[in-house]
């Protein structure tokens, strides 16, 4: 029987356990406490005074923090999510770095039931810094964005330096520029986008019937499963909550009018020539700037998951590992197979 399900049947029974230090204390209803029952919860004292422990630690938590890697004793990353706020993007990453790097998910508000999404880059970062510094007041920290949170990230880590804290440096993966989500580049990504399909289009007429037939049958499965996926997120207020702060932190970031941020930014990019114009205003911002890209065949949507997180976390230790000193447009140097490094310094 699990300790959950030890202590739900000890509630059942009128049984109240609770930690004083490193005794367990129990109060119960007279003949409640059979002989059997003493031993078995002095048997499981070790894993019921954990659980409390962990219970009592979670409640604490600001509520922004969800550990993702506890352990460690390296500078901890706190991680922006990317626009829906799932911090569990990460998992892959953070598995890969190991248990000597502690990894905070970032989790912003609007996902909860009971707060609204915020409507600012600027007080979503301050919101993000509160949370950082009640859980760990003193730094130095690693802030890291992923696809829209990239740009959250940026502004999380130019007000906590601005703050007097110390910032090792900010990792940026698959992160877009503001400028990005605007309505003139947006339309011009998508005009790209239909010109590709347009061409998928173009040639599978012209194939052979029965490659046509194929092709026909999976644009419709493709169309059920998006139909499908659009009636489940109508019914689950989950996701419901996440397309709320999906929305809100699009329309912030399209607002967002960046400021210097006087630290070093690393950029991860999932692969040679990635949006080529989602990225040159990072670099005009930041002090330095460091750059490193993935394999080929990696793309924003896989670039956090498996086999590329492994990539990517030998990228973020080596880049980690550049980082021991001040700004100094040092190159981390190429990691091993198709994985590039470059360096700048403004």
């Amino acid at each position: 029987m699990s300790v959950t399900a030890f202590l739900a049947e000890l509630r059942g029974r009128d049984v109240q356990v609770w930690a004083e230090g490193e005794h367990l204390r129990c109060t119960a209803p007279a003949g409640t406490l059979t002989p059997e029952l003493r031993d078995e919860i002095q048997r499981r004292k070790g894993e019921i005074l954990e659980f409390l422990r962990s219970a009592d630690e979670l409640a604490q938590r600001p509520r922004a923090i969800v550990p993702l890697e506890r352990r460690g004793t390296r500078t901890p990353v706190f991680a922006v999510a990317g626009h829906n706020g799932d911090v569990f993007c990460y998992r892959a990453l953070a598995q890969r770095l190991g248990d000597d790097q502690p990894f905070f998910g970032l989790e912003p508000p609007g996902l909860d039931g009971r707060s609204a999404p915020l409507t600012r880059v600027e007080d979503l970062a301050a919101y993000f810094a509160d949370q950082v510094r009640a859980f760990q007041p003193s730094g130095p920290y690693i802030v890291a964005g992923f696809c829209a949170g990239g740009t959250v990230a940026f502004e999380l880590g130019r007000q906590l330096l601005q703050g007097g804290a110390s910032v090792r440096f900010v990792a940026l993966f698959g992160s877009p520029d503001p400028t990005w989500y605007r309505l003139p580049s947006q339309l011009g990504w998508r005009l790209g986008q239909q010109m590709t399909r347009f061409g998928a289009h173009a040639r599978a007429l012209w194939s052979s019937p029965r490659a046509l037939g194929r092709y026909v049958a999976e644009r419709m499965r493709q169309r059920k499963e998006r139909r499908d996926a659009a009636r489940a997120a109508a019914l689950d207020p989950v996701l419901v909550r996440r397309t709320a702060v999906e929305r809100a932190t699009i329309a912030a970031i399209r607002r967002y009018r960046p400021a210097p941020f006087a630290g070093r930014l690393s950029l991860f990019l999932p692969c040679e020539g990635w949006l080529p114009s989602a990225t040159p205003l990072w670099a005009s911002l930041a002090r330095c700037t460091d750059e490193y890209v993935g394999p080929r065949g990696c793309d924003n949507d896989t670039m956090l998951r498996e086999p590329y997180a492994t990539d990517f976390a030998a990228l973020f230790r080596r880049c980690d590992a550049a980082q021991a000193g001040p700004c100094a447009g040092r190159s981390p140097g190429p990691v091993a197979g198709p994985l590039l490094a470059t360096s700048a310094t403004h």
